[in-house]
């Protein structure tokens, strides 16, 4: 898919992180870009790179669908989804003799799981709706993210793992289910980026983590992520794939 400005994309957690690299890319390559989001300073963000900001709650039916409204309003129906939302709070399965609070459990997946299929299914029911592109017969591309821990999950990521471990079995039969209109389906598998969160740490947390990587021996770059999405896009026979993209990272258990 070519990208300009009649190219309506959603991404999802696009207010800071992978999502907000992903958002920038996207904006730069041409296409319209409304980034949905929970977080307070979102549309601040949104505004320094030129995109529209929706408040939307992906765990909510009713948010998610008055996102979608008012974005399709404002821009069309989307051709391009970046599902970049997600939480992964630690947990151990048992500690200091106290089981994994389920609540816990069940709110990581309504998050990163369900949340990352309600914004699929309804963006591809819209995208099946509209006109083949010209270019190249397709009508949509749907990028998920899954994580590494999906293959190597750490000790306290029962939770993560588990949900981003489903995001990448569904891949494939997603992208077998919307082929017949069109629509392609990727997950990206993103080992440890330098995002908000781990740039937070010290220098020298950073700096061991990045160690970890066999090569290059570093945080991976946000701008590496949105790189890989925007080529996803870009190259029409990617489908039903999930990318490691880690440095040929292995986790160790902790």
């Amino acid at each position: 898919m070519n990208l300009d400005d009649t190219i309506s994309a959603i991404v999802t957690g696009g207010a800071s992180g992978l999502g907000f690299a992903t958002a920038r890319v996207l904006i730069a390559a041409g296409a319209r870009v409304a980034i949905f989001d929970v977080s307070d300073d979102g549309a601040d963000r949104a505004a320094e790179i030129g995109a529209r900001f929706v408040k939307v709650d992906i765990t909510s039916d009713d948010s998610v669908q008055n996102g979608l409204d008012e974005t399709r309003a404002a821009q069309g129906v989307e051709r391009i989804l970046v599902n970049c939302a997600g939480i992964a709070p630690p947990a151990r399965v048992i500690s200091k003799g106290q089981s994994h609070l389920m609540s816990l459990f069940e709110e990581v997946i309504s998050v990163n799981l369900s949340g990352t299929f309600r914004m699929v299914s309804r963006c591809a029911a819209a995208m099946a709706g509209l006109e083949p592109m010209a270019d190249t017969g397709e009508r949509g591309v749907i990028v998920n993210t899954a994580s590494v821990a999906a293959f190597d999950g750490q000790i306290g990521q029962a939770a993560y793992a588990a949900s981003k471990a489903a995001i990448a079995g569904m891949t494939l039969p997603i992208a077998r289910d919307l082929a017949q209109s069109a629509i392609r389906v990727c997950s990206i598998a993103p080992g440890i980026f330098g995002t908000p969160l781990l740039k937070g740490l010290p220098d020298h947390a950073q700096e061991s983590l990045g160690k970890q990587v066999p090569f290059p021996s570093r945080l991976g770059d946000p701008d590496e992520f949105a790189g890989l999405v925007l080529h996803i896009i870009r190259n029409g026979y990617l489908n039903g794939e999930v990318i490691r993209l880690d440095g040929a990272i292995r986790m160790a258990p902790r």
